[in-house]
């Protein structure tokens, strides 16, 4: 399974829902196993500059490439583009390029995953 996530940050707040709108026609693209578009809750105690994230899971390359050659997905970034700042994105395998946590290591000490997620 490939995940595809996606951060957004707006040029202007008052352009967030708007942009969320616009990533929304993605979540209508067949290609994805799961589609998600969410407004960052901006919890995070380090920093908080992304304003919105795409998340998707995807069942091979050839399924997050089809996506990706979608006309919504090119309408999407035709209503999006004017309106972001800052697009970082990032694509992984997860059978062969993500480490998992034990569940051992959140029973233990702080209740987190060791040093993952820690910036």
């Amino acid at each position: 399974m490939i995940r595809h996530i996606v951060l957004f940050s707006a040029k202007d707040r008052a352009h967030i829902d708007q942009i969320i709108e616009g990533l929304s026609l993605l979540t209508t693209i067949p290609h994805a196993r799961r589609l998600e578009v969410a407004r960052n809750r901006k919890t995070d105690q380090l920093g908080n500059e992304i304003d919105v994230v795409v998340y998707g899971e995807f069942d091979n390359e050839t399924e997050l490439a089809a996506y990706k050659a979608h006309d919504l997905y090119q309408e999407s970034i035709r209503r999006v583009r004017s309106l972001r700042e800052l697009r970082f994105a990032a694509d992984y395998n997860v059978a062969t390029d993500a480490r998992f946590a034990s569940t051992a290591a959140v029973s233990q000490g702080s209740g987190r995953f060791g040093s993952t997620g820690g910036g």
